[in-house]
């Protein structure tokens, strides 16, 4: 038997599972190891930030995939990798073996320094899978908050997950605390935000965070001082509380490995999706670093996932892999927080409530995909 390990349960580990569900395979027996039996999906976190649905209705059912596919599940996160032993170590103290690995844990964020004693209540938006507990102390602080006060939010970093986390957010707290004064502000260290994305879709993201009352700053932030975030140049923007939604970095743990990390501890892998000079070893989605480099966007794990399967049971057998192709162009739909959504593919870009109910069709679909039927709602009042 082969021992085939799926270290992490994101999204390209979704479809592997789902293939080896389809067409099971008697010579691999197949591990699975994750820190829960629920894996967020990235695409409807907006939706649940802005409390259009429930977290319920965002995740993605491990224990079910793993079951249909006849695999093993271990709620237990990796802290150390040895792939020449071709061992793992586990944070509850297993010691697993494997013949075949594949790596998609996603990614985190390094926190900022931390300068005083009066600093800014503190969110940061990575890893995904734990921000359900970070945003459940969020909202327990805020039922504290005295009626008639003014509240700064401050969202640092220019990328799509910035704009629409801090767009999410501030509806999702004026609707519950409407006796609050929200302000918000977007802290970006680049002139342009959305990263490559086109003029167009820029211009209506501007227009968007325009319409929820949020003002643009720039500069990158760098540290939480006494009352607000300072950035690069020594100014000091006020906050109250701040989204700290800064580059993906790849975890901590990593560095315990003999993986060669580049120096954000992301994996090097080639066309294959194999580490680069570990044949027997594999990484998808955010964890990955591609050639050329890719964005950090729960799209490419997506892409990757049907490759990824096929490359992982090819190499349980001994047999040739296939070469996956990263899109040109990718759609990126971003949630407005208003029940509106702004798509953008490359110099392409429209928006309106339309937008929003596409987007969530597209996330409901990918959900109930993986979920068992009539196991999800998207409704927020489920």
């Amino acid at each position: 038997m082969t021992q085939l390990l799926l270290i992490g349960a994101g999204h390209a580990h979704a479809f592997v599972l789902e293939a080896f569900a389809e067409t099971p395979d008697p010579e691999v027996t197949i591990t699975v190891v994750s820190d829960s039996s629920l894996a967020a999906y990235s695409g409807s976190v907006p939706a649940w930030l802005a409390g259009d649905c429930s977290l319920r209705d965002t995740q993605l059912d491990v224990a079910a995939l793993c079951q249909r596919a006849g695999a093993t599940l271990i709620e237990s996160p990796v802290v150390a990798l040895d792939h020449k032993a071709r061992q793992v170590s586990l944070a509850n103290g297993q010691i697993l073996t494997f013949d075949v690995a594949s790596i998609n844990v996603g990614s985190t964020l390094e926190l900022p320094a931390t300068h005083g004693d009066s600093l800014p209540y503190l969110l940061a938006m990575r890893p995904l899978s734990s921000l359900h507990h970070r945003w459940q102390a969020l909202q327990e602080r805020i039922q504290t908050l005295r009626g008639g006060s003014t509240q700064q939010i401050v969202s640092v970093g220019g990328g799509a997950a910035s704009c629409e986390t801090l767009m999410s957010v501030l509806a999702q707290l004026r609707h519950h605390r409407a006796d609050i004064d929200w302000q918000g502000h977007l802290l970006s260290a680049s002139p342009n935000l959305l990263g490559d994305a086109g003029w167009l879709p820029r211009q209506l993201t501007f227009r968007a965070l325009k319409r929820a009352g949020i003002q643009v700053h720039r500069g990158r932030g760098t540290e939480l001082v006494d009352g607000g975030v300072q950035d690069d140049q020594g100014q000091t923007l006020p906050a109250d509380i701040v989204l700290w939604a800064t580059g993906a970095v790849g975890h901590p743990w990593l560095s315990k490995t003999t993986l060669p990390l580049n120096e954000k501890r992301f994996i090097p892998t080639g066309r294959t999706l194999a580490v680069t000079g570990i044949p027997q070893l594999f990484a998808a989605g955010d964890c990955a670093q591609f050639n050329p480099p890719l964005p950090k966007a729960g799209v490419y794990a997506v892409r990757q996932g049907p490759v990824l399967a096929g490359n992982l049971r090819a190499a349980c057998h001994g047999q040739p892999l296939a070469n996956w192709q990263p899109p040109k162009r990718v759609l990126a739909l971003i949630g407005t927080g208003d029940s509106r959504a702004i798509a953008s593919r490359g110099q392409i870009g429209f928006a309106g409530k339309w937008v929003w109910e596409w987007k969530k069709r597209i996330d409901a679909r990918f959900i109930t995909r993986f979920n068992p039927p009539g196991a999800i709602k998207l409704d927020k009042h489920s």
